[in-house]
């Protein structure tokens, strides 16, 4: 079974200083039908203006994992970590028992743009924790996020792992889920999976269903999420 997501069909925000499309339901937007896939609970597709960013705030009991586009994150935290996050590198903070932070578009005069996405957690109450890395592509599929922070992933409390897929044009991959639940978020370039053509900022989740996918003309890039079925 398929579940199609278009770029164009995502919740809006847009705040002047935030231009931000949902993947799944997020603040003011809601849709009950989009509402995450497993433990994938937020995809957020964030644009930062210059000089601007989202003041000290709390989270508790989430994954949160922050994939930088273009320029970079001025990050600060609760326990005491501050850090520029460039684009290309990949940071993921555990906010278990809680944990306030903020997050700056480091640059006075270039937008930031990143994807921030939430996995829910296998256990409750988790001591705050915080990673970051530059990720070299490895292949076609290279594991950004995994359980067990192999072939140098950052880790997370989660039967779940996250690649970065890179195809050149024509190429092709099968994405098949081991854990039964896939889902495909494409970062940039076209591509078409099962018969669905796709582009930026689409989104195809699979169940009990591998995805035959071929890049476009372009090519494609796109981050690729293996799911449990039971997410504790």
């Amino acid at each position: 079974m398929l579940y199609l997501r278009r770029a164009g069909e995502r919740g809006k925000a847009n705040f002047g200083w935030l231009d931000s499309r949902h993947t799944f339901s997020f603040g003011h937007y809601y849709d009950p039908k989009h509402m995450g896939i497993s433990a994938l609970r937020v995809i957020n597709d964030d644009t930062v203006a210059p000089g601007a960013g989202f003041d000290t705030h709390g989270h508790r009991d989430m994954e949160i994992i922050s994939y930088v586009l273009s320029g970079a994150i001025a990050h600060k935290d609760s326990m005491g970590n501050q850090f520029v996050v460039p684009a290309g590198e990949v940071q993921r903070m555990t906010a278990g028992t809680g944990i306030t932070h903020s997050e700056y578009n480091y640059s006075d005069s270039e937008p930031l743009k990143f994807l921030q996405i939430w996995i829910i957690p296998n256990q409750r109450s988790l001591i705050p924790g915080y990673q970051q890395k530059a990720i070299v592509q490895s292949g076609k599929l290279t594991p950004l996020v995994t359980p067990d922070g192999h072939d140098g992933s950052l880790t997370v409390h989660q039967d779940a792992s996250i690649f970065r897929l890179q195809l050149k044009a024509g190429e092709s991959e099968n994405l098949d889920a081991t854990r039964g639940i896939g889902y495909l978020h494409v970062i940039e370039g076209t591509a078409r999976a099962n018969q669905q053509a796709l582009g930026a900022g689409d989104g195809l989740g699979a169940l009990d269903e591998p995805l035959q996918l071929r890049a476009g003309e372009q090519g494609i890039t796109a981050l690729w999420f293996d799911l449990p079925r039971d997410i504790g």
